[in-house]
């Protein structure tokens, strides 16, 4: 099998350990794990349990506490359509290995995470692209999706809140895509792990795997959890569709582990805290993002409804390899190409870790900007 290099995360592997002002962070500021005992309030009895837990395989799936945890995050989700993964990176390959096959019709909405078109297509399936527009808001063309859809359409695979551009389906848009897979028999795999951090509200839209009998839902502790650490995601699915994808896992992972599955149980006995900090946190920060990008005549940007991310598109001739690469050696800031999402003249800016690196950073940018202007 031959797949494309991963260009996000091959350019992230190459500089984010390296680099002085991480603008290319797509995690709210992570939590330590002293953090995460002080806002449980229960340090002790979790540091007791932690002492207690035997360190050899959990349950297969997850165990039944988190599994429980996971599905109330849904609407109408139990245990059983929960089964925990190695990030959302794994549920998602996971998903892609069960469902598609030599041949096999799958539609991708782009930009995107790679791995919802690189994956189909090392496997042979014929992959169409729904490539979003700025203009439309970085929202997807139903129509055109409509029109790509065809009787013989395996999989639509999409992301909400997308990355990189924090645009957001809403509830309607959602159910008019449900609507669009019903038509052909497709399964809706919905990348959902910025899922909780919307600009508005609880910070929660509705999810695919609620609104459509072959939606597919995949999510982490990565992003509004702050947990990347713990490696830790799920699927949320028909358990038909479990059971398949279960049949693929035996064969790359057993369990996660024991320490992780627990602390990923208190985090979420404890998401209201959690995500209140991460609401505060992305909110003060866009608004911070906003004021610079107005006082920019160099720099648009749709401005993100949900998740942690940005794309900002500037004015200048060089290509956005080029244009990171540079920032990067002249001021210490790493944002990602835009071109590593297929979109030129771009940067992919997150906007959700400390709040002071991301004033330092959007004016060291700026300097850059500056010089990049001169004649």
């Amino acid at each position: 099998m031959k797949i494309h290099e991963f260009e996000v995360e091959r350019w992230m592997n190459d500089f984010e350990e390296t680099c002085r002002y991480n603008l290319a962070e797509t995690c709210v500021r992570s939590l330590t794990t002293g953090e995460l005992l002080d806002l449980s309030g229960r340090r002790d009895e979790i540091l007791a349990e932690l002492a207690a837990t035997p360190l050899t395989y959990g349950p297969i799936p997850g165990s039944p506490r988190l599994r429980a945890l996971v599905a109330g995050l849904y609407a109408a989700q139990g245990p059983d359509n929960v089964l925990i993964t190695h990030g959302a990176i794994g549920a998602n390959a996971l998903v892609h290995t069960a469902l598609v096959e030599p041949g096999d019709h799958i539609v991708a909405v782009v930009p995107t995470y790679q791995q919802h078109y690189s994956l189909p297509d090392s496997y042979g399936a014929r992959v169409d692209r729904l490539a979003l527009r700025e203009e439309d808001g970085w929202l997807p063309d139903l129509a055109a999706l409509d029109r790509l859809v065809t009787p013989d359409t395996r999989l639509i695979a999409l992301n909400n809140p997308n990355n990189p551009t924090g645009a957001l389906i809403d509830e309607a848009g959602l159910i008019r895509i449900t609507e669009i897979a019903r038509r052909a028999g497709a399964w809706v795999l919905c990348d959902e792990v910025y899922r909780g951090v919307d600009q508005h509200g609880d910070g929660f839209t509705a999810s695919i795997a609620d609104l459509y009998e072959r939606g597919i839902s995949t999510g982490s502790m990565s992003k509004p959890f702050s947990l990347a650490g713990l490696r830790l995601g799920w699927i949320v699915a028909p358990t038909g569709l479990l059971a398949d994808v279960a049949t693929h896992r035996d064969y790359t992972t057993i369990s996660v582990g024991r320490v992780d599955d627990l602390l990923a149980c208190v985090a979420l006995e404890n998401k209201a805290a959690i995500l209140a900090r991460s609401h505060r946190i992305t909110r003060t920060n866009l608004t911070v993002l906003d004021t610079w990008v107005a006082g920019r005549d160099d720099i648009r940007c749709v401005r993100p409804a949900s998740g942690t991310t940005a794309l900002l598109r500037y004015d200048s001739p060089i290509g956005s390899y080029e244009f990171c690469t540079r920032l990067l050696e002249r001021t210490g800031v790493l944002f990602t190409p835009g071109a590593a999402f297929g979109i030129e003249h771009t940067v992919r800016i997150g906007f959700a870790d400390d709040t002071e690196t991301l004033r330092t950073g959007l004016r060291l940018v700026g300097a850059f900007l500056d010089h990049l202007a001169r004649p």
